[in-house]
């Protein structure tokens, strides 16, 4: 995970837009419990009849280790079909539909996969989680390929939607959602002290594949919430505001008094998350690309990027937006705000 990743996650759950039936999803994960415990009275009854016909664990030996397998999962409907909702309408008035589900659970498979017609329409895929924070989140492939996408951020304990991109003409796709980990970090508890690995974290994902066609004319965000004057110990130098796609470049200066500042950027709409933006500063390209925050309440989510500028010096910052996966006529409001100390 790189710096702005986790800047994002954390902007995402000090605050988020909200999911398009925030009571339906309460019910959600209270169902998700229930199946839960079904699950684990069917794996007692299971062990009693293993010992019943003679099979026993002597002391001082294990079962054998799981591997890691892949599942296929069915097109809908599938033992998942109560957790996700086949039809839902998002706040916006878009109407989604349900095409497949899956699930992949903390003790089973780190792979599943499905194949769901293409008609053409938008695609998204869904992910509601029943776990801790900083479980393995999957990753979505498709036909085996990434597409650029970097899947699920968090475990939310809301139902997350990321846009699906499928090759261009293709009439039926196989998707894989996939929490195999490729390596963990570590952390140092203190001064001088061993780099200790950060053990894996398994969660209980269910998924959906979902259409949704877009409103017949381009639904009108609300406004982005005003910048504070300060934030991260510097003051509102400059900003700009737009509405994309209409409005997807920025170009700003200021007059750097303390040889650094900082640039953060919120958005509004039902697709403000896919937002991002890339920066130049003085000609010079941001190696990373920025997410969009969503700020309708409480504290502001800050995921400020800094960069280093002369001291004194008029700097000049210009930059580009886009939104990842399908937008026809679901405009988002942006504004961009650049602070200097």
């Amino acid at each position: 995970m790189t710096v702005q990743d986790l800047r994002d996650v954390l902007r995402e759950r000090a605050e988020g837009p909200s999911p398009a039936n925030p009571r339906r999803h309460d019910q959600v994960r209270a169902r998700i419990r229930r199946t839960r415990l079904r699950r684990r009275a069917a794996a007692g009854t299971a062990l009693v009849a293993a010992v019943a016909a003679g099979v026993v664990l002597l002391p001082g030996t294990a079962a054998p280790p799981a591997r890691e397998t892949t599942t296929a999962a069915r097109l809908a409907p599938t033992p998942t079909a109560k957790e996700l909702p086949p039809r839902f309408t998002a706040p916006d008035g878009t109407e989604y539909r349900r095409l497949a589900t899956a699930a992949l659970e903390a003790d089973g498979a780190k792979k599943t996969s499905v194949t769901i017609p293409v008609s053409g329409r938008p695609l998204d895929v869904a992910g509601l989680c029943d776990g801790e924070f900083g479980a393995s989140a999957p990753k979505v492939l498709v036909d085996g390929n990434h597409t650029g996408l970097r899947g699920f951020l968090s475990c939310r304990k809301t139902m997350e939607l990321q846009p699906l991109i499928v090759p261009p003409g293709a009439t039926r796709v196989t998707l894989t959602f996939d929490t195999t980990t490729t390596g963990w970090g570590c952390v140092v508890k203190k001064k001088g002290g061993p780099c200790v690995r950060v053990p894996e974290k398994r969660a209980d994902w269910d998924l959906a594949v979902y259409e949704w066609t877009p409103p017949s004319r381009p639904v009108t965000p609300e406004p982005v919430n005003a910048f504070p004057d300060r934030a991260g110990g510097k003051r509102l130098a400059s900003m700009s505001t737009g509405v994309y796609p209409n409005d997807s470049t920025i170009e700003l200066e200021v007059v750097s008094t303390g040889g650094r500042i900082g640039i953060d950027q919120l958005c509004s709409g039902d697709l403000a998350a896919r937002m991002w933006f890339t920066y130049q500063v003085n000609g010079a390209k941001s190696p990373s690309t920025s997410m969009c925050g969503v700020w309708k309440e409480g504290p502001y989510p800050m995921a400020m990027s800094e960069f280093e500028v002369p001291k004194g010096k008029k700097v000049t910052i210009t930059g580009r937006m886009g939104l990842w996966g399908e937008h026809t006529n679901r405009p988002v409001d942006w504004a961009v705000a650049v602070y200097r100390n």
